[in-house]
């Protein structure tokens, strides 16, 4: 028996939403309208209130500042950051970040990794008592 070859639709790019808002709707809303609809930690972060240099990040992005840099990496990703650049600051240099739209809630120091990645390279000579025998070349 042979298969039946299914011929399948391509996969439309959906416009994204969170708990079924769209981010129009979501950048129209007013915090508290926010709370209720926000995960648990992010909801808990901001009825504790934000902290000075948080505040400032959010008259920032309200005014429309064109270059915005922080060193709050634990600040809440709120709608209206979505497609904003802000440098987010690594520990040693401040790294440029798009602020996604599935980005919503999330903290911005996920967005900038303080760790690179290392790549181990072979062992060097008088590493090992074997490695005496690996060609110099």
């Amino acid at each position: 028996m042979a298969k039946k070859q299914v011929k399948r639709m391509p996969r439309r790019r959906e416009e994204f939403t969170y708990h079924g808002y769209t981010i129009g709707a979501l950048q129209e809303m007013s915090i508290d309208d926010l709370l209720p609809i926000m995960p648990s930690r992010a909801r808990r972060k901001m009825q504790r209130g934000l902290t000075r240099d948080e505040q400032n990040l959010l008259e920032k992005v309200h005014s429309g500042d064109e270059k915005i840099r922080t060193h709050s990496r634990s600040m809440i990703i709120l709608p209206e950051m979505v497609g904003r650049n802000i440098e987010i600051y690594t520990g040693k240099e401040f790294q440029n970040v798009e602020i996604p739209v599935e980005g919503v809630f999330h903290y911005l120091g996920e967005f900038a990794l303080t760790r690179r990645r290392i790549s181990h390279g072979s062992a060097g000579i008088g590493a090992t008592r074997s490695s005496k025998y690996v060609p110099l070349k």
